[in-house]
């Protein structure tokens, strides 16, 4: 298992084997015999740390619960000892799908299980182990770990597990398998149905009835309990077991003085932005399937990751995730402070607030050298560059944006028409901006006729329009005549500014009236890229696929804008890449590692 050893430990292994030949529970013997882990790697960076205490947590105090109470603990990559000859003669170590057994190793234990095989766990010895520790690396690997729960969720032999398993065990057995992953997932869907039900409430008016209504003017038993819950939903909670294992081992003295400076090193942003990773792709891996392996590299390497980089693997399981929970949140906050008197509104959302602020600028913030304004130039360059380049046969993902949008579809390909509808009702929920806010945000004038709502998608069907005239445009014209072409482009965009100008001043709009307008129109025009990827055979078959494609593309350099603003404006201030050195690399700093020699070894490599 890649593990590393030690020659003190080695002398121990005959003590250890003879655990094979103990008889428990009856006649039954070990056929999977666990020992525990030294992670090595915490001593590298802040992000090295957490993992690293997230690993021995789950590797010690984990497994030996799983094992001696719960008895529903398998095999996870762990140092374990087969029983060869048990295993040989029961269908092999593993399975053989890559897609369905994508955690092979689980799998095992899975067969040892249902063949009448006995997993138990003594700490005779330790081997080493060296974890992730650079925040793509960690994410590939939770990445992973999400893809092959799904899989594990739609396979044959956790259902057998589940039917076979006394009630008990069977609810041990789901708590510390899948269920850890879709609990995941239902905690960020939940926030969204939050989030969406109070949007409703703003548009509907209701909310301000409820508020304004005399009888419960002065109540505030329902805000203060939404209140209390904020506090656990910081994914605090996952830091328990690492808290205990630090515990146990060192005393508890020491756990909270670790706890301490862990939050101080931002742990909950970090563990925020992986339960982001752990819903989303299990999510997709339930819904399409799909799943692939994806190689983490395990490397001692700690070096700057680019723009286009993180912009390319984080775009959809968290900046289009975290720009959804940031325009909920100010729409909320924007049309109901008028009416709202509480102080406690804050409160209640911050925790959503902070979900959606991890999700942004996690990457960036444990991304070394992450705020040197030279590396910030070179990565906006690179990435202007990689979302002009056109794609084709050939072209990797890595070289244009194109190409990389086509790949982000795949799983879109091979999937069910169950799958596309579900994908076309989730993108749905983009419509309540645009229904709501024409109808009651005072853009109408409280004219709720159909007249109005039809005049909001007239105005949507003219943008489309648009966007089909430039792709064709770009297809007949882009190569060779790059100048008419970009004079086409410009006569358009004029022509339709002055369009939407005249009618704002027709039906006499204001500013505001013109932000909500935006706020309204743009989630519906993302609406219409989801909705277009679940569609696409049929949009290429009536010509609108381009189109569609003209428009992600517009959506996509506008998001990338807005992420990669903040990190312009502190790359500015020296300070801040220094502060951000200090607390990527505090643990290292402390052990007079040389960090200067981390950073750079890639370059001199590359050199």
């Amino acid at each position: 298992m890649n593990q590393d050893n030690y020659i003190e430990e080695a002398f121990k292994m005959r003590n250890l084997l003879e655990e094979l030949l103990k008889s428990r529970r009856g006649d039954r013997k070990p056929t999977i015999l666990g020992v525990r882990e030294h992670i090595f790697t915490g001593s590298v960076s802040s992000l090295g740390w957490f993992k690293s205490n997230q690993e021995t947590s789950f590797a010690t105090i984990g497994q030996r619960i799983l094992a001696s109470l719960l008895r529903v603990r398998f095999h996870y990559g762990h140092p374990d000892v087969f029983d060869r000859i048990f295993h040989l003669t029961r269908g092999g170590i593993s399975k053989a799908s890559k897609i369905i057994n994508l955690s092979e190793d689980i799998f095992s234990g899975f067969n040892s299980t249902l063949r009448g095989g006995f997993v138990t766990h003594h700490e005779y010895i330790q081997v080493g182990k060296g974890c992730d520790v650079g925040m793509n690396q960690i994410s590939q690997f939770e990445v992973k770990l999400a893809n092959g729960n799904g899989e594990q969720t739609l396979s044959r032999d956790v259902y057998r597990l589940g039917r076979l398993f006394d009630f008990y065990r069977m609810l041990s057995f789901y708590f510390t398998t899948v269920g850890f992953y879709f609990s995941s997932m239902v905690t960020v869907l939940t926030v969204y149905v939050f989030l969406y039900g109070r949007l409703y409430l703003i548009l509907s008016g209701l909310e301000r009835a409820v508020l304004e209504d005399p009888s419960i003017h002065q109540s505030k038993a329902l805000e203060a309990a939404l209140a209390t819950q904020s506090i656990f939903q910081l994914g605090l909670l996952l830091v328990l077991p690492m808290v205990m294992e630090i515990g146990l081992e060192r005393g508890f003295r020491t756990a909270l003085g670790d706890f301490i400076i862990m939050q101080l090193q931002l742990a909950s942003v970090f563990f925020t932005f992986q339960l982001g990773t752990k819903a989303h792709y299990f999510g997709r891996t339930i819904l399409h399937g799909g799943a692939k392996y994806r190689a983490t590299g395990r490397g001692f390497v700690v070096f700057h990751a680019k723009f286009a980089d993180n912009y390319r693997f984080y775009s959809r399981s968290h900046f289009v995730k975290g720009l959804e929970l940031m325009v909920l949140l100010i729409v909320y906050q924007v049309y109901g402070s008028a009416y709202r008197s509480s102080n406690l509104y804050l409160f209640v959302t911050f925790s959503m607030w902070f979900l959606g602020a991890s999700w942004l600028f996690a990457p960036f913030i444990f991304n070394p050298s992450g705020f040197e304004w030279q590396k910030t130039v070179d990565d906006w360059t690179e990435w202007r560059r990689w979302m002009g380049n056109r794609g084709g046969i050939g072209i990797q993902p890595d070289r244009s944006w194109e190409s990389w949008w086509d790949s982000e579809q795949e799983h879109l390909i091979y999937t069910d028409i169950r799958g596309r509808v579900l994908e076309i009702l989730l993108a749905c929920r983009f419509l309540i901006y645009q229904y709501g806010i024409v109808y009651h945000l005072h853009i109408a004038h409280r004219n709720k006729t159909l007249r109005v709502y039809g005049l909001s998608w007239l105005v949507l069907a003219t943008v489309l329009l648009v966007l089909k005239m430039v792709s064709i445009g770009r297809r007949r014209f882009g190569t060779n005549f790059q100048l008419m072409f970009r004079i086409f482009k410009g006569l358009l965009f004029l022509g339709f500014v002055s369009a939407m100008t005249v009618l704002f001043l027709v039906c006499g709009l204001t500013i505001s009236d013109v932000f909500a307008s935006a706020l309204c129109f743009l989630p519906t025009g993302w609406a219409f890229v989801l909705i277009g990827q679940a569609c696409k055979p049929l949009l290429k078959y009536i010509g609108f696929w381009y189109s569609i494609k003209e428009l992600a593309w517009a959506y996509e350099y506008v998001m990338g804008i807005l992420i990669i603003s903040p990190i312009v404006i502190l790359s500015l201030f020296p300070f801040v890449s220094e502060f951000q050195t200090r607390l990527l690399f505090n643990q290292a700093f402390s052990r007079g590692l040389q960090i200067s020699m981390i950073l750079a070894a890639k370059k001199e490599k590359a050199s």
